[in-house]
C-alpha cells in the first residue's frame, strides 16, 4: 500500500495486492477506501477513486482512477473497472467483466460473469470525449452471463437481460430482453408471475409425493371403484 492512501480500519489485502497505484493520465490524487474491505492477491486500484465500506475483490481485479463506488459493492476475478465510472451501493460484478469508462451502475445491480460493456461508438478513431459513453445499468438490474451492452443505451429499473443478449438500444424499466439484438420480449412482473404458479405446482407435487394425495383426491378415487 503506498502513501495518500485513506483507508478505513479492518482491511484485509494480500501481499501482492497494490492499494494505491499511479495514473500515468491524472495528476496524483488521495485514494479513499472504507472500512472492512477485502482485497484478494494480484488486484490494482489505481489513485484518484473513493470506494464506500465492506468492498470485496476476487483475485487480479483492476480498478482504475476516477471512479466512485459505493458500499457493498463486490468485483470478482479477473474483472476490470476502468477509469471514470460509477457504482453505487450493493453492486454485484461477476468474474471477466469489463465496465468501461463513464459507464454508472445503480444500486443493486448484478452482472453475470462475462459481461462486457463498451464505451466508444467509433473504436479504434480519434474521436472526442464527447463521443464516449459508457451506458447506464438501473438500480436491480439483472444483466446474464456473456451480454454485451453498447454505448449510450440505459438499462432499465428492475430489468432482466437474457445470456448473450447484445443490447444497443435503451431497455424500459422492468422489461425482459435477450437476443442479438436485445428485444423486449415481456415483463419482470409476469416472469414473476409465473415463477410463483410453477412454485406453487412445485410445492404440491412435493407434499403429493412425501404425504400421498389429499383426502379429497382419495374419495373420488373411492366413488369409482
Amino acid at each position: 500500500m503506498l502513501p495518500d492512501v485513506i483507508v478505513g480500519d479492518g482491511l484485509r489485502s494480500d501481499p501482492s495486492a497494490i492499494i494505491g497505484y499511479p495514473s500515468a493520465r491524472t495528476a496524483p490524487s488521495d485514494l479513499s477506501l472504507g472500512q472492512d474491505a477485502c482485497i484478494r492477491s494480484g488486484t490494482v486500484v489505481y489513485f484518484g477513486s473513493t470506494i464506500g465500506a465492506r468492498f470485496q475483490t476476487g483475485h487480479n481485479v483492476i480498478i482504475r482512477e476516477d471512479c466512485r463506488i459505493g458500499d457493498d459493492v463486490s468485483v470478482w476475478s479477473n474483472s476490470v473497472v476502468d477509469y471514470g465510472c460509477r457504482i453505487g451501493d450493493r453492486v454485484k460484478i461477476h468474474s471477466n467483466c469489463y465496465i468501461a469508462q463513464f459507464t454508472e451502475i445503480e444500486d443493486g445491480a448484478f452482472l453475470a460473469p462475462g459481461v462486457t460493456i463498451a464505451n466508444d461508438l467509433y473504436p479504434g478513431q480519434s474521436t472526442s470525449a464527447a463521443m464516449m459513453s459508457g451506458p447506464q445499468i438501473g438500480a436491480g438490474a439483472q444483466i446474464g452471463v456473456n451480454v454485451t451492452i453498447l454505448p449510450f443505451v440505459r438499462i432499465g429499473a428492475g430489468c432482466l437481460i437474457g445470456a448473450g443478449a447484445v443490447v444497443v438500444r435503451d431497455i424500459p424499466d422492468g422489461s425482459v430482453a435477450f437476443g442479438n439484438p436485445a428485444a423486449v420480449r415481456g415483463k419482470v412482473r409476469d416472469l414473476r408471475a409465473i415463477e410463483s404458479r410453477v412454485d406453487a405446482v412445485t410445492d404440491s407435487v412435493s407434499r403429493y409425493r412425501f404425504t400421498g394425495p389429499p383426502d379429497a383426491v382419495l374419495r373420488m378415487a373411492g366413488s369409482k371403484r
